[in-house]
């Protein structure tokens, strides 16, 4: 314990919160409904510049506590299977993981300019801001939310990585050279906040329900719940929308094995296209998947990114058994779906993504028609981690992603409100 005093002496854990907190408090400041363009510049510019000059021991105090800031919330889901005692348990291994992927940037840093003449240490600055650069590909345990860049979704500056690339050169040389003029590189990173004639689909019916997780489980409950759903569906043929969107998982059944759900569904979607979340069952193995009525047809959009540990265990199968038997009482992992979906309504095309994929760059990336998708439909349920940051983070991503790909995103939720998202601007 003295070597782990000796080693985190209170400077290093006071320079390395600070710098986390500065990291962090573009979420908070959203979630809060402060955040502000001018502001979230300066705090992103400040961390990153306060981060590059420390040394290995700050790093990873810096990247435990972003682990923490920004993650906390994912222990909360632990509640819901009873296991409170797990809760500090995960938020230490999140914190551990983060602040070992810090450490191992600047040290591998430090240590490669070690080798070097004594002229060149300053080159460890570059070593650091290319970790930075590449910190977006490191996905611990397939979770892949941590993003420096996303930092800036709501500033002056851009989320693109060439954008990053000139951010962290403006700071680089600023240190480099010790002269702030230096920093005015940034302003080749600005992204102008053009205001654009966007255009909402009126016609288009988002559902926002809320409903906890263990009344969403409760079977008795599920008569009230599947009525409640038909009534906002005559709700908005009255309204006369074309189509509406629920919410992932709205009906916790498997709805291929439920012909009554079929049939009233059927019926309703002569007058509207509907768009729902269920689950689906092949006789082996079960699916998060997303179901599309239209007229006659059926289509269902299976999930193809699932949530690590909530729906598939990331670790090697002799590990990963034991813990679905100790933690999840033997239940089986979820099936992805080896492919992308995209689906037609009314003649546009929209790619179907559940809840956690739609953060994923892979539902984002060129697909067969070599295209990125121009409309995204996301279904997700919110309830595992409430009242957390987790909706408003999960928010910033979206954004992120919208802005980088072009994607109009229409996200329909449950236990926090539904929006859609056109070139990275919320409406909600």
């Amino acid at each position: 314990m003295s070597k782990i005093r000796r080693y985190f002496n209170t400077f290093v854990l006071t320079r390395g919160f600070f710098i986390a907190l500065l990291s962090s408090a573009f979420i908070y400041l959203d979630y809060w409904g402060f955040s502000y363009p001018l502001l979230n510049t300066i705090l992103g510019l400040t961390s990153l510049y306060l981060l590059l000059q420390e040394n290995e021991k700050v790093w990873f105090v810096s990247g435990a506590f972003i682990g923490l800031l920004w993650f906390w919330w994912i222990a909360l889901s632990l509640k819901h299977y009873g296991m409170l005692w797990a809760i500090p348990i995960e938020v230490f291994i999140i914190m551990l993981s983060y602040g070992l992927i810090f450490w191992l940037i600047a040290w591998s840093s430090e240590k490669t300019v070690s080798y070097l003449p004594k002229k060149y240490f300053k080159l460890s600055l570059l070593f650091k801001a290319l970790g930075l650069l590449g910190l977006s590909y490191i996905h611990p345990f397939s979770f892949d939310w941590l993003k420096p860049e996303l930092m800036f979704i709501e500033s002056y500056l851009g989320i693109e990585k060439w954008q990053f690339s000139i951010i962290l050169a403006g700071i680089i040389l600023s240190i480099w050279k010790q002269r702030f003029i230096y920093l005015l590189l940034v302003v080749f990173a600005y992204e102008p906040h053009l205001t654009k004639n966007i255009t909402i689909d009126e016609n288009i019916a988002l559902v926002t329900t809320y409903t906890s997780v263990q009344e969403k489980w409760n079977k008795d409950l599920h008569t009230i719940q599947f009525n409640t759903i038909y009534n906002s569906i005559d709700q908005a043929i009255s309204d006369n929308k074309s189509l509406i969107i629920f919410p992932e998982s709205v009906f916790p059944v498997f709805i291929n094995r439920s012909q009554k759900i079929i049939d009233t569904l059927q019926k309703k979607a002569q007058h509207i296209s509907i768009v729902v979340g269920g689950l689906y069952w092949d006789g082996k193995t079960p699916r998060n998947s997303t179901y599309i009525f239209t007229n006659n047809t059926i289509t269902v959009a299976n999930k193809v990114v699932l949530v690590p540990f909530g729906e598939s265990n990331p670790l090697p199968d002799f590990l990963g058994d034991w813990v679905n038997e100790v933690f999840y009482d033997g239940a089986v992992d979820y099936k992805a779906s080896a492919d992308v979906i995209d689906y037609k309504i009314d003649n546009e095309t929209y790619r179907n993504a559940i809840c956690f994929e739609a953060t994923s760059e892979k539902l984002y990336e060129v697909s067969k028609d070599e295209n990125r998708p121009k409309n995204m439909i996301v279904l997700s349920n919110n309830g595992w981690f409430i009242p957390s940051i987790e909706p408003t983070l999960q928010k910033l991503l979206l954004q992120y992603y919208s802005k980088k790909y072009g994607t109009t995103i229409y996200h329909s939720i449950n236990m926090s409100s539904s929006y859609i998202i056109q070139d990275g601007k919320v409406f909600f």
